[in-house]
């Protein structure tokens, strides 16, 4: 059973592992930025700290250096130890514009984007799938959205090919994050699949 909270909200872990509320936004995603080799922890505390002293927390969300715990025994002690997955790199989960843009790639340290189109184009994003893998290798869960929608219940189309139709929920699929709704059209009732984020209750 699907449960709670507004469907603009979702359960989202920060990079220290506390809770927040973070809203669901289809244009927040991760990239990638190269710096120098040994210097990604400070290109972090950079970043966070030109993002709050220029206002930019509504547009980049969370920087995290890839870690991963290794085992390793020395003098026949057993110590877990971070260590970093992919040196030279960090991530950035943010949503891009000319503004955001500009403040991660002029931060002191960071050398680039990764996945660059070309010279002075914006930067493809990772994928969600290779964004899922990471996260889960960190510990830390992609933010998921929580909705109260139920079969039959009216829904208006908010973004997409069908903004401002209505129609009723006939399937939901909570892993993927879309739902089946039955939305007349030309007097025909047509089954469309939606992302959650595309509707709200009627």
């Amino acid at each position: 059973m699907i449960e709670e909270v507004d469907e603009t909200q979702a359960t989202a872990l920060s990079a220290d592992g506390a809770d927040a509320a973070a809203p669901v936004d289809p244009d927040r995603k991760w990239y990638v930025i190269h710096t120098y080799s040994g210097y990604e922890n400070k290109v972090k505390a950079n970043l966070e700290r030109r993002i709050k002293s220029m206002n930019m927390q509504d547009f980049v969300y969370r920087v995290l250096v890839p870690m991963d715990k290794e085992v390793e025994f020395k003098d026949g002690k057993r110590r877990e130890v971070e260590k970093k997955v992919y040196p030279g790199y960090v991530l950035v989960e943010m949503k891009m514009t000319d503004a955001s843009w500009y403040v991660v790639r002029n931060t002191q340290g960071v050398t680039g984007f990764v996945g660059s189109p070309g010279a002075g184009e914006k930067p493809l994003p990772l994928a969600e799938k290779e964004v899922k893998t990471i996260l889960k290798q960190m510990g830390i869960e992609t933010p998921k959205l929580m909705i109260d929608f139920k079969r039959g219940d009216r829904v208006k189309v908010t973004s997409g090919p069908f903004f401002d139709f209505t129609g009723t929920v006939d399937e939901i699929d909570a892993q993927k994050e879309r739902l089946r709704a039955l939305i007349s059209i030309f007097g025909r009732e047509t089954p469309v699949e939606l992302e959650f984020y595309q509707v709200e209750k009627v």
